[in-house]
This record gives structure tokens, C-alpha cells and sequence, in this order.
């Protein structure tokens, strides 16, 4: 487009405006309040906000980008499991925490839920987030302390064993894979090294929402587990 002598001061206007990123819907506003300091101002600060907002995104982006590019010249593959951040929301829990002889009894615990909420008839939310918390520091070989947790709908009075409790929403990276148990070293370390690769702290105890729970199946390869770590912005 060509421009006369006169008109150059606005073409100058208009081209200094896109080159900070404004389209040419706002631009033509702005035009109509250019000398108007406090209202230029106002337009530069969204638009700086906006930017800062647009930054980040991709600067998350690539550094999942770089981890996943690390990922595959380590393993020749790509990540078997795609890591998700989200939040669990506040929920009201039937809970049962307990130190059990190893991992794979905790059974015990959903056990001891069942047989002691059935005088109940406790009524089970959906989704019911059926999960297990490991509240050690680290993997344990025996004595873990496990705690147990589905949400209900409904007020309940607590039993011997089973603890009523409405717990807060909690921000989560988490993994979730089919199959049985045997995959879950591998999966605990595809989300912990998300973690930490995408500039996130490690922020709780770790745990499992079972999707699909050893009690809705007997086949271990229909077997549905989210390994969840709690997270917060470094």
C-alpha cells in the first residue's frame, strides 16, 4: 500500500502497533486514543500480559519438547506413557489408613472399608477417585503406610477403622496405563522425571486412583491405574 506525505506519521503509527503484536481490529481503537497517554499505557500493559502469558506456554512446550526428544535418544522410543498435569477436585472421603505386611496386601484395607461401610449403605460418589496414598518417604520393602480412600455422597458416621474426611483439590502430574502392577516403577519414573524436567516441586505423598480396580476385574492386563504426584510451580 502506498502512503502520501501526509498520511506517513499514521502509516508509522500502524506499523510500530503491529510490530507489537497488535491486530488491526485493536489498532484502529488504540488510533482513535493515541494521544491519550493513560489509555496508551492501559493498551500496552494487556497487550505486555498477553505476551508474557503467550511466552510461557511456549517455553513449557519446549521444554516438554526437550524432555521428550531426551526420552527418545535414551530409549530409542518414545515415552510409553503420556504424563497429564490436573487437578483433583475437593471431594468427600471414606478413609482407611493403616501399616500393612507389604504393598500388595493392601487388599486388607479395602476389606476392612467394605465390611465396616455396609451397616451404612454408603453411597459412592462418581467419579468415586478409589485410591491408595503412600505416606513413607521412598519405596518400602515391608511395613509400608497406606492409606485408602473413595468418595462418597452423603454425610456417614466414622467407624472403628474407617475415617470420613473431605479432602482439599490438589494440583496432580500423573501417568495412566493398562495393565498390572508390574508396570508401575517404570510408570513412577516416567512422572517423576516430568517433574522435574518441567520445572515443577514434588509437593505430597504420592498415590494411585484405580480406574479399573482388581475388584471390577480378574484378567491384570483390564486393569486401569493413574499414578498421581502431587505438584507445585517452582
Amino acid at each position: 500500500r502506498y502512503y502520501s506525505e501526509s498520511q506517513l506519521p499514521l502509516a508509522g503509527r500502524i506499523q510500530t502497533l503491529k510490530s507489537l503484536g497488535f491486530g488491526l481490529s485493536v489498532i484502529k481503537e488504540i488510533l482513535g486514543k493515541y494521544s491519550d497517554t493513560q489509555e496508551m499505557e492501559q493498551f500496552l500493559l494487556v497487550k505486555r500480559k498477553e505476551l508474557e502469558e503467550e511466552a510461557a506456554a511456549a517455553q513449557q512446550k519446549l521444554t516438554l519438547l526437550d524432555s521428550t526428544l531426551k526420552w527418545l535418544r535414551k530409549d530409542g522410543s518414545l515415552m510409553d506413557y503420556d504424563v497429564t498435569l490436573k487437578t483433583v477436585p475437593e471431594r468427600y472421603v471414606a478413609s482407611v489408613r493403616q501399616v500393612i505386611p507389604a504393598y500388595d496386601c493392601e487388599g486388607i484395607l479395602w476389606e476392612i472399608m467394605c465390611r465396616e461401610l455396609e451397616p451404612q449403605k454408603v453411597q459412592q460418589a462418581t467419579p468415586c477417585y478409589g485410591m491408595a496414598i503412600f505416606h513413607d518417604e521412598g519405596h518400602k520393602e515391608q511395613d509400608p503406610d497406606v492409606e485408602i480412600q473413595s468418595a462418597v455422597v452423603g454425610k456417614y458416621q466414622d467407624t472403628e477403622h474407617v475415617k470420613f474426611k473431605t479432602v482439599p483439590p490438589i494440583q496432580i502430574a500423573s501417568a495412566t496405563y493398562k495393565g498390572g502392577y508390574d508396570q508401575i516403577s517404570r510408570v513412577n519414573a516416567a512422572v517423576a522425571n516430568w517433574v522435574v524436567e518441567n520445572g515443577y516441586d514434588f509437593d505430597g505423598k504420592s498415590f494411585c486412583i484405580y480406574h479399573v480396580s482388581p475388584g471390577q476385574t480378574d484378567n491384570p492386563k483390564d486393569l486401569v491405574t493413574e499414578v498421581c504426584f502431587p505438584v507445585r510451580k517452582k
